[in-house]
């Protein structure tokens, strides 16, 4: 449809004509609760100011209808104004008042006004979610993010409902007449300023619970905020408030002493909501979860340390985005980088997770690196020509190499003069928006460095180095000289650490020695390490606070072959394994060695994380990396290991729990599938009870009637996904063309379970039942992209591509021939699903 994106120059244009004062907008929610009704009243006053009186723009609205348009008391006629997407204003004048009167849909895809009915009690429940550009799905606006306007709110639904907005609303006033439920109407009081991406409403019958922080202040005032947490009236059991209360606390006392700037958006609740695309969003004042979060049965510790990372990632967009907002997606690292970074900093520095840097040198990191090294790659500051380009570049670019390389930035000037420069930029532009200029001017200010250099190597340009160590020591074991050498282009600035360790009398690997330097071209020799004794092992940047490959000398390589699990130290043992990963993807470690390690040493992994890391990384080498002709013996090694430990394990620990998922993931043998059954019998955790379901159903071992039992007992939305992804990995023809059919020729499934569908079509082993798929797939690809919305095909396209399908490369080259014009964002997908199918030429096996 003719504008239904924006580009970066309209985006440039209409920022340099227009200022907003305010926006005043109306909801009637009451239909929400009639099924058979899809669209609501919104009606949206907009005051702005032009700079060129006599000039045009345009307001965005996505509407199913449009009753009135208003601008400066002309009534303009929406046949002739309005496109669609588009409502044309021309004739402005230097202030301006614009009124818009639509029926807006409710949606079913995540995405503007989400409408949900929960299986359990039927209730009705409604959120927002609007990055980066759908609040003209809600309301007309001027949808970008330098364009920041104060927001009130008023918003009619039952008067039985919660409502939320971003600021408190006054007690809500009874509608009158006889409405069936009755209703009211909630106003709510204007925000500060604010980009219409960060806008938001949730509504409904939600579980509430209410709480405050106060805080004494530098200057002797006292801040008081109140807190609230919220979820589906169905899921109030599994609200574990007072580690999510503490964990609130807990930030905001950090992020306050930090950044010297009180937290400024009044109230702070975060609400877990139902399909939400995302892990979360960072709306000031109504933080919204993925309610997937709420754990119903006993999680693992690694799962409640990626939930407090999330929500201090989104305490940290208070500051980072919120308070200071990119001018346009270019800048999408200057929030998303930011609270990734600081996500993992407060984690560490504030709470009980102290692993978080181990967690985020191993996992999350490994997400960058593979993303680094795909045809796709790109700059941290990315080059984001229009709003499908920016749906895209939320990867692991934006997140995890732009923190790791903030992590590299701290080192490389220093933290206290990284905190004093953050807060100067706060202080110049808070509530409006910045550019990376403006934060490298203040950082370049607090620390004296020239960043030039530094910026252009790091956030404009793409790729990731290696780092490998050369040692000559002299006859007396004594180190005569250790040189870094750098490869990758560009060649770059690094501030690292190099450790060197040994072996003790108790058989633990112990760092000894360490230096920190800067790496500057090809060959840095480290001084610092002249005259020490010769390691057993050479960790090239230790701490991990630069963002590189990690290479070995032959010494250390031997040392980590027999030695891996008596490294001491776990940010260590990160580092260990993370470096033979990548030599495993780039072909240059055998996968079978590596397989062999995590079958010898991933029993002794005390980080429930990283162990859960080395389980996919194994299931993805064992499927994709080891020869066919050897897969079945290497597969039944890990699940030899899987075995052991889960005998050894206490059961429903967290190690018997991930040994149990990694044993379903991977489980062939009749042997390992009876365990499983057996396993299932054993335990009551509904989560693991879906897995060993699933992993059962791909290899025949449950029939319907189970499934069909299990689903009955959990008569939840995670249920009833997890009870369509059990009924699509059965092993037979109905069951695929059934997905397929689900997924590709109907929205009846909702934005989650569809995805779900789509991630359970593919299964090893079932490659004669998907085959005929391959060539539909790449057939249908073009459709399923214009059909469906673009926050439900990105994960359909990716989850369907033909994975074990020998010619699925050869396929997905020729549709990149013959489809030369197909939509950039489409294109991409399927060019990064070829790349990390091909990586390491190797391919389906």
């Amino acid at each position: 449809m003719p504008g239904e994106t924006l580009t970066r120059s309209e985006a440039r244009e209409r920022a340099r004509l227009l200022a907003t004062d305010a926006y005043d907008v109306s909801l009637d929610l009451r239909n929400a609760v009639h099924p058979d009704r899809d669209t609501f009243r919104s009606v949206t006053r907009i005051r702005f100011r032009c700079a060129e009186p006599g000039a045009s723009t345009f307001a965005d609205l996505l509407a199913s209808t449009v009753d009135a348009v208003v601008l400066n008391g002309r009534s303009l006629d929406p046949e002739v104004v309005f496109d669609g997407t588009r409502i044309l204003l021309d004739g402005l004048e230097e202030e301006n008042d614009l009124t818009v009167i639509a029926r807006c849909a409710f949606s079913s895809t995540g995405q503007g006004l989400h409408r949900f009915t929960d299986p359990e009690d039927g209730q009705v429940y409604l959120h927002t979610h609007l990055e980066p550009a759908d609040a003209r799905r809600v309301f007309a606006v001027f949808e970008q993010p330098d364009l920041k306007g104060a927001f009130t709110f008023h918003v009619t639904a039952p008067e039985a409902w919660t409502v939320l907005g971003n600021t408190v609303p006054a007690a809500p006033l009874p509608e009158p007449g006889d409405n069936e439920p009755p209703l009211a109407t909630w106003h709510f009081t204007p925000t500060l300023p604010l980009p219409s991406y960060l806008t938001a409403v949730a509504a409904g019958p939600y579980h509430v619970v209410r709480d405050h922080y106060r805080r004494v202040l530098p200057n002797g005032g006292v801040q008081h905020i109140p807190l609230a947490v919220l979820c589906r009236a169905s899921l109030a059991p599994y609200l574990d408030t007072d580690e999510i209360l503490t964990l609130t606390r807990q930030g905001l006392d950090f992020y306050t002493k930090q950044f010297e700037f009180p937290y400024p958006f009044g109230k702070y609740d975060q609400v877990f909501v139902p399909e939400h695309n995302i892990g979360a969003m960072e709306n000031p004042g109504l933080v919204t979860f993925r309610e997937d979060f709420l754990f119903r049965s006993r999680a693992t510790r690694s799962a409640y340390e990626y939930r407090a990372n999330i929500l201090l990632h989104e305490m940290a967009h208070m500051w980072f985005g919120n308070l200071v907002t990119p001018r346009w997606w270019d800048d999408l690292w200057l929030k998303e980088s930011f609270a990734e970074f600081m996500g993992a900093f407060a984690s560490a520095e504030a709470t009980r997770y102290t692993e978080a840097w181990t967690t985020f040198a191993n996992r999350r990191k490994g997400w960058a690196h593979r993303v680094d090294q795909r045809p796709s790659t790109h700059p941290v500051t990315a080059d984001i020509h229009d709003l499908q380009d920016a749906k895209l570049h939320f990867d692991g670019i934006t997140y995890a190499k732009g923190a790791a390389v903030l992590k590299q930035l701290v080192a490389y000037v220093g933290q206290d003069a990284f905190r004093k420069g953050v807060r100067r930029y706060f202080e110049r532009h808070a509530f409006g928006n910045a550019t990376m200029h403006d934060l490298l001017s203040a950082l370049e200010e607090s620390s004296g460095r020239d960043l030039t250099d530094w910026a252009q190597a790091w956030l404009q340009s793409s790729g990731v180095n290696a780092f490998t160590p050369h040692i000559r020591c002299g006859a007396d074991g004594r180190i005569r000289e250790v040189v870094i050498e750098q490869q990758g282009e560009p060649l770059r600035p690094h501030r690292v650490a190099v450790g060197l360790y040994r072996l003790n009398a108790e058989g633990a690997l112990i760092r000894y020695a360490r230096a920190e330097t800067d790496l500057h071209g090809r060959l840095t020799p480290i001084n610092g390490l002249v005259g020490a004794e010769r390691p057993d092992l050479v960790l090239a940047n230790d701490d991990d606070l630069s963002y590189a490959k990690l290479r070995f000398d032959a010494r250390s390589l031997a040392t980590l072959r027999r030695h891996l699990g008596d490294l001491a130290d776990p940010l260590a043992r990160a580092l260990g394994w993370t470096g033979l990963w990548d030599l495993t993807c780039d072909g240059a470690f055998a996968a079978e060695e590596f397989l062999d390690l995590v079958a010898g040493f991933a029993g002794r992994e005390s980080e429930i994380g990283l162990l859960q890391t080395l389980h996919t990384w194994s299931r993805e080498a064992l499927l994709f990396f080891v020869d066919p002709e050897r897969r079945q013996a290497a597969g039944a090694r890990l699940a030899d290991a899987a075995v052991a430990e889960i005998r050894l394990a206490e059961p429903g620990a967290d190690r018997h729990q991930a040994w149990t998922r990694f044993l379903a993931s991977i489980a062939a043998r009749d042997a390992d599938l009876t365990l499983l059954q057996g396993l299932l019998a054993e335990t009551d955790n509904q989560e693991l009870r879906w897995a060993l379901l699933e992993a059962l159903a791909a290899h025949g071992r449950t029939d319907d009637e189970e499934l069909e039992l299990e689903a009955a007992h959990d008569d939840s939305a995670a249920g009833h996904r997890c009870f369509a992804r059990c009924r699509t990995a059965r092993p037979t023809a109905a069951a695929k063309a059934e997905a397929w059919a689900a997924v590709t020729k109907s929205a009846i499934l909702g934005n989650a379970t569809t995805q779900a569908v789509a991630a359970a079509f593919h299964k090893p082993g079932q490659q004669h039942l998907i085959a005929p798929y391959a060539n539909r797939y790449f057939k249908e690809l073009t459709d399923l992209w214009a059909k469906l919305p673009i926050e439900t095909a990105v994960p359909v396209v990716t989850h369907l591509f033909p994975v074990f399908q020998p010619d699925a490369l050869a396929l997905a080259e020729q549709w990149l021939t013959d489809h030369p014009h197909a939509a950039p964002a489409l294109r991409r997908l399927v060019i990064e699903a070829h790349a990390d199918l091909s990586r390491g030429g190797r391919g389906p096996r």
